[in-house]
């Protein structure tokens, strides 16, 4: 039985969510104490108990003190399975954190599996359901993973139910250096609006175009607009992404009551032109979230502009549980982030 301090670095849902996946996947039960320590609110919140939940079920895991606002969790997996599964997080929890537990241990069962969830799509202090379609799942597909993604509906807080189906085929995953960028393809981007006025999307936009003036492609960014057919409630959100030679990078904003569209748009276009300036090859979101597929293909590298207190936990975590070491380097204004060779 591994034993965990979930105050550990970033002390928040990430570490749990990781870890857990780690568990099925090794097959060595874990236990962690304080879970999401610093967090306003300690404990297990509906999405986190949707995560745990979730992965057992891959697993065939027993887990122990899976409950609302637990400090203390004990998780013993069996062996993964493929199939279909159904998850619902009951809130407008995030889809995309709870997939970020999942789809390690997806892909790792080396079986065909499809997974739908049920929650928030688009929500705050999560990633916006289009950067991990457009983002993080590209860079998985050039790791070798083959995951299709389809969107039933959106959701967003505090209603939830939006829905999306996730499907992996068994492929193995290959060591990948995502340490130089290469030339800038192209930039694209999506903003929409669900069940909300036009010119909010269009604002996101034209904000974003704007502080990305100077890149030297012309960006293509699309305004959609959901109504109650494909999204249920209220909210939007801007995503930008910039493809360049074998690598991906973006940034996005969620929409919220009391900030104005226009400062959406400046920040997920300033990010991303942040990134390209300063030559990354993985934005900085990315980077922490690639650390545990490095490890199951037993190799990968990166550069980004500065490695995360998420990034650095992520690690400590990893090492926990595989025999393996990430080395942090200095590569010009960049860090490095690498496998560290057996």
């Amino acid at each position: 039985m591994l034993e965990l301090d979930g105050s550990h670095g970033e002390g928040g849902g990430q570490l749990l969510r990781t870890a857990v996946a780690l568990s099925a996947i090794t097959g060595r039960p874990v236990t962690i104490r304080n879970v999401r320590a610093k967090r306003d609110k300690p404990g297990l919140a509906p999405q986190h108990v949707a995560a745990v939940r979730a992965v057992a079920a891959l697993a065939g895991a027993s887990a122990e003190g899976v409950e609302l606002r637990s400090r203390s969790i004990t998780f013993s997996p069996r062996a993964l399975a493929g199939g279909g599964f159904r998850f619902d997080v009951g809130t407008a929890g995030s889809v995309t954190l709870l997939l970020q537990a999942l789809l390690p241990v997806m892909i790792a069962s080396g079986k065909p599996c499809d997974a739908a969830v049920i929650g928030g799509t688009d929500v705050r202090m999560a990633p916006p359901l289009d950067y991990f379609r457009e983002v993080l799942l590209a860079l998985l597909s050039r790791m070798g993973a083959r995951v299709r993604l389809q969107v039933r509906r959106r959701g967003y807080y505090p209603r939830g139910g939006g829905e999306v189906l996730v499907s992996v085929s068994p492929s193995p995953l290959r060591p990948t250096a995502l340490d130089a960028p290469g030339a800038l393809q192209s930039l694209s981007g999506l903003a929409h609006v669900a069940n909300l006025p036009e010119h909010i999307a269009a604002r996101m936009r034209a904000s974003a175009l704007e502080r990305l003036a100077s890149v030297r492609v012309t960006p293509d960014i699309a305004c959609r607009v959901l109504g109650p057919d494909d999204a249920i409630g209220q909210g939007g959100a801007i995503v930008v992404w910039a493809r360049a030679g074998g690598t991906v990078l973006g940034a996005g904003q969620v929409a919220e009551r009391g900030v104005r569209a226009e400062a959406l748009g400046e920040a997920a276009g300033g990010e991303l032109g942040a990134d390209l300036a300063a030559g990354a090859a993985v934005d900085v979101h990315a980077a922490d979230q690639l650390l545990v597929y490095f490890a199951l293909a037993d190799g990968g590298a990166l550069t980004t502009r500065s490695v995360s207190l998420h990034a650095r936990t992520c690690i400590w975590l990893i090492e926990q549980f595989l025999p393996v070491r990430f080395e942090i380097s200095q590569a010009g204004a960049l860090a490095r982030i690498a496998l560290a060779a057996r």
